[in-house]
């Protein structure tokens, strides 16, 4: 089992794609021991073997070792094209002060580029908070992967405070903006100032549109999993701040704990059986638990789309 603390102490040092080549090398390295052992060959060089694909591709040798069907790839082949939808607004950068959930998020989107990268797969980017930032078209060169790691590493050296979201009007315009089939990978804490019933509704309208599009799409619902779903605060006295409306409530965590813990759950529920209604993937992405649970759950991704 991965440690996420070693993971962690290569926190940002300017050299995102070193850290996203470490990430990457290292899950590469685990695939050996795991079920996905078909995917820890050269990814650049091959892919799994389709029916109707020409059998003269198909790499015999790499057969006889590994008993499964690859063909050989070409360097002008692109099998998939992505798009990361990154949620920056002020909810993303708790715990304020600590590694946040922003933080994660970039660096788990950097180490997918990376991934992409070496499949000579396409990817574009997206930033969002209460409007659309920032949307690239999904490309597979150096260049574009080194120009949308600058603006993630830009993310990094950045926080602003009071900054809300709406997911809902960002995913409506993105839909609008992705011309081509491709797998819309969201990385968000899915938490808005108000999660009622409306919202829920908005968001999966959005959602819709692009499923509606013929995108796939894949949620990473990210979250401080000890504090914002478990609540592990110390039983004393706090000062909770909402990061993106700046409103204080001064509570003792005994007396909230409860009717935290039975509305958050309540909201979480509700996402989860929407997303199985709408068959969107969701995943929880605890940012204490590190990055190879998100290559998994990609390749998953990647290998039913197949």
């Amino acid at each position: 089992m991965q440690s996420p603390i070693d993971e962690q102490a290569l926190h940002f040092n300017g050299n995102l794609e070193l850290l996203a080549r470490q990430v990457v090398e290292g899950f590469i390295t685990g695939l050996h021991k795991s079920p996905f052992h078909g995917f820890s060959v050269e990814f650049a060089e091959h892919r799994l073997y389709n029916v109707g694909d020409s059998v003269k591709n198909i790499d015999w040798k790499l057969f006889a070792r590994t008993d499964k069907l690859f063909s050989k790839r070409y360097e002008e082949e692109t099998n998939l094209r992505c798009q990361f939808i990154v949620d920056v607004s002020s909810s993303m950068f708790f715990p304020a002060k600590e590694y946040n959930k922003l933080n994660f998020s970039v660096q788990a989107v950097a180490s997918l580029v990376y991934l992409l990268k070496r499949q000579r797969d396409a990817f574009g980017l997206s930033l969002f908070s209460d409007h659309l930032l920032l949307n690239t078209p999904a490309k597979s060169t150096t260049t574009h992967q080194k120009y949308l790691f600058n603006h993630l590493e830009q993310l990094l050296l950045t926080e602003q405070m009071n900054v809300k979201t709406n997911v809902a009007q960002a995913l409506h315009q993105i839909a609008e903006l992705i011309h081509k089939r491709s797998l819309v990978v969201i990385f968000s804490d899915m938490l808005n100032t108000s999660p009622d019933e409306d919202h829920i509704e908005a968001l999966f309208s959005a959602l819709q549109h692009l499923k509606f599009n013929k995108h796939e799409v894949i949620i990473f619902n990210v979250t401080d999993k000890s504090r914002e779903v478990d609540f592990q605060f110390e039983n004393r006295p706090y000062e909770f701040v909402d990061m993106e409306t700046g409103a204080v409530i001064k509570a003792h965590a005994s007396n909230v704990k409860e009717a935290y813990l039975s509305r958050m759950s309540s909201y979480r529920k509700a996402i989860e059986l929407k997303c199985s209604q709408y068959k969107i993937d969701m995943i929880d992405a605890d940012i204490a638990a590190g990055f190879h649970p998100i290559l998994q759950a990609y390749l998953i991704k990647r290998q039913k789309m197949n």
